[in-house]
């Protein structure tokens, strides 16, 4: 265990403050969210994980059950609910055409996403941000949230449009309707 691991093992941002809690995004839980490269509450692949750490940096595989009619837009938010902050870090936050039914994996990469797949920032950058802890934190889940929108985040005329919102600005001030939501949790421990 190393030093920082240590003395930050304690610190952890938890589930409190993640996009699935704040108050504008509640909605049924009718969507299933999985993944061909983990289950749910399993360790991800370092394929998956960030450069940094040794890993690829590709977004995985995700697969969900069709939203409901009405569904104008697709939301994804990806967050470490155990980063030592005070809230969780956002890996990932991308709007994803309702067609679509799956992901595959590096469907989220900034430079070059999938079709019907608008990546926005996140914490850390723009695209996928794959996992990359403290080594000696512990493990870290990564919580892959998908909100079925009721209308399209295209942002009113004259404010700053969604791809350059931060997502703490972002997240709390989407009006659209959630009409279902899923996740899927990843866990990584270095």
């Amino acid at each position: 265990m190393t030093l920082l691991g240590r003395l930050l093992n304690n610190r952890r941002a938890g589930e409190t403050h993640m996009a699935w809690h704040l108050p504008n995004l509640q909605g049924p839980e009718a969507l299933n969210l999985t993944s061909e490269d983990f289950g749910h509450g399993r360790a991800m692949p370092l394929r998956n994980c960030a450069k940094t750490i040794g890993g690829d940096d590709v977004s995985p595989h995700l697969a969900w059950t069709p939203p409901p009619p009405g569904t104008a837009q697709l939301l994804l938010v990806v967050e470490d609910v155990d980063v030592p902050l005070i809230k969780p870090a956002v890996h990932c936050l991308a709007l994803i055409d309702p067609a679509a039914d799956h992901l595959d994996p590096g469907a989220l990469a900034a430079r070059k996403p999938a079709a019907g797949v608008r990546v926005l920032r996140s914490t850390i950058g723009r695209g996928y941000h794959g996992p990359g802890p403290i080594k000696g934190h512990g493990p870290h889940r990564y919580v892959f949230q998908l909100f079925a929108l009721s209308s399209r985040l295209d942002g009113a005329p004259g404010s700053t449009p969604p791809d350059r919102t931060r997502p703490r600005v972002l997240l709390p001030a989407i009006t659209a309707s959630v009409l279902t939501r899923g996740r899927l949790t990843g866990t990584y421990e270095r």
